[in-house]
């Protein structure tokens, strides 16, 4: 076990001690089926989907140094462990995307946590359809297969707001029973997770996108974001770092049954302890080199 599972482990431990749910460790040897077609015909998931996406920020100052924030994002889902095994190749085209809709709170030239929000995954049938003017960004199209309640993550940012150490951001959520679709997400025992209470782990390196696309700005920003302000009027949109901006991010997509339903409270405490654990393995791996 690598010392970023030893520290999720203990975080999880620190959390029962105190009388707050349990949960288990990110999930190894799970399988994933694009098509909804079972586990025997999945793609088993050694631990992390791989997604890459873009994001629009909203930065609203509320008085000293603090701010609010509205991000609005969407992604691509194409591999899993990063092995090349492509998902529309593997099972007959199509895409797997997602969207993201958060809000929080942070400090200029500090930190930003996420209060709130939805992930929301899809299960689009046919192909190259993302990064498109279909839908948002082509990324809300066909079946809803998961959706997650954002409880929790955050990062670090600059004194313009944008993020920091590499972009390092971790989200934290979760899906009630109900909230993933039979048919495409199991445990290794063949299990479907659609019937269980899941928890679900984002960690990003989310950089600033210095010109973003003529589509990206009109259907992420514009159309999605609804947003009004003069990058959506001007000819040419124009980053403006402490108000609005775009990301470029990729990163892992984690899974983790849950043994019990957590208070909200717990959930945002336990994300924050998966944050300071990411990056204390991250800063340990970078000593060992």
């Amino acid at each position: 076990m690598n010392s970023l599972k030893k520290l999720i482990c203990a975080a999880a431990f620190a959390l029962g001690t105190t009388g707050a749910a349990i949960a288990s460790p990110v999930m190894n040897d799970w399988v994933f089926n694009p098509n909804g077609g079972g586990f025997t015909t999945g793609q088993v998931i050694d631990e992390y989907l791989d997604f890459n996406g873009n994001a629009f920020i909203q930065l609203m100052p509320s008085g000293g140094n603090s701010f609010s924030f509205r991000e609005h994002a969407v992604f691509n889902i194409v591999q899993a462990d990063s092995n090349g095994q492509l998902f529309p190749m593997n099972f007959a085209g199509g895409n797997v995307t997602a969207t993201f809709e958060a809000r929080g709170n942070g400090e200029f030239g500090g930190s930003f946590t996420f209060s709130g929000g939805t992930i929301r995954m899809y299960r689009n049938p046919d192909n190259n359809e993302y990064a498109s003017t279909d839908g948002y960004f082509g990324a809300n199209l066909g079946e809803v297969i998961a959706e997650f309640d954002v409880l929790g993550g955050g990062g670090l940012v600059d004194e313009s707001g944008v993020p920091t150490r590499n972009g390092q951001v971790s989200v934290f959520a979760q899906a009630a029973p109900g909230m993933l679709a039979t048919g495409y997400f199991f445990n290794s025992a063949g299990q479907d997770l659609s019937r269980q209470s899941i928890l679900s782990f984002a960690f990003t390196n989310a950089n600033t996108l210095g010109t973003p696309s003529t589509t990206l700005v009109s259907e992420v920003a514009c159309q999605y974001a609804g947003f009004t302000a003069g990058g959506c009027t001007e000819t040419t949109y124009r980053n403006r770092p402490g108000e609005y901006f775009f990301i470029g991010s990729n990163g892992q997509f984690k899974l983790a049954e849950l043994n019990e339903v957590p208070e909200p409270g717990s959930l945002a405490l336990f994300g924050i302890a998966l944050l300071a654990a990411g990056a204390t393995a991250r800063k340990r791996k970078g000593l060992q080199k």
